[in-house]
């Protein structure tokens, strides 16, 4: 029974310098001002749900785009085979809607949390 308590109230002690020493670590290193994660891309602007292709055959990409969105699909960007699902600044994402654009954001997963937008460039391919 000892040996149990010592063994325990040991664990308990290891726990807790454990935790401790997270509390004391910083969650990103100094002089990192950059989220790992931030990225700038440059692809079409379409919605969650068609991706690159649009299913409204008798509307243009920015309509079937605007369309999806209103029937509660997300702003998206098509960069080649991949599809990011766009967060934030939802008006500026609206009007280039169907168009190529450059967007600065926060890349978590599928999901692209935009900084800024901008139409795209000719040089940006």
């Amino acid at each position: 029974m000892t040996k149990t308590l010592v063994n325990t109230v040991a664990f308990l002690i290891f726990s807790t310098i454990l935790v401790a020493a997270q509390m004391e670590m910083p969650s990103s290193p100094p002089g990192n001002s950059k989220p790992a994660g931030t990225k700038t891309l440059t692809g079409i602007v379409s919605d969650s749900m068609c991706g690159a292709h649009h299913m409204a055959k008798d509307k243009s990409p920015a309509e079937c785009t605007r369309m999806c969105v209103q029937q509660g699909q997300k702003y998206a960007l098509v960069v080649g085979a991949k599809v990011y699902t766009l967060d934030g600044h939802e008006a500026e994402v609206d009007k280039l809607a169907g168009e190529r654009a450059t967007v600065k954001g926060t890349v978590k997963a599928e999901v692209l949390t935009v900084e800024s937008i901008a139409p795209a460039t000719k040089a940006s391919k």
